[in-house]
């Protein structure tokens, strides 16, 4: 798309995960962790529309790395995920 057909360019904002003061190091794979299980319990209560499930979701996608994503969730689907999920 150019600006010469009269559209404007899409933008595009980009966040980060804010500070949380259980996980204070610059290794942030605990609270990688934490933001996964939190969304799956949250899920399991609350429903994936509702807004704090929403949160953990892009906190987890955007500190863990794909490849331990795809594990855990190759994991709950086998039945055999290190925590439980249940609220």
């Amino acid at each position: 798309m150019s600006d010469s057909e009269g559209e404007k360019p899409k933008t595009f904002t980009l966040q980060t995960v804010a500070f949380d003061a259980r996980f204070p190091n610059q290794n942030q794979t605990k609270h990688c962790w934490q933001n996964y299980v939190d969304y799956f319990k949250c899920t399991n209560a609350k429903g994936e529309d509702f807004p704090a499930c929403k949160q953990f979701y892009r906190a987890f996608h955007s500190l863990c790395p794909s490849e331990w994503i795809a594990k855990w969730d190759e994991q709950r689907e086998s039945n055999t995920f290190p925590h439980s999920l249940d609220p």
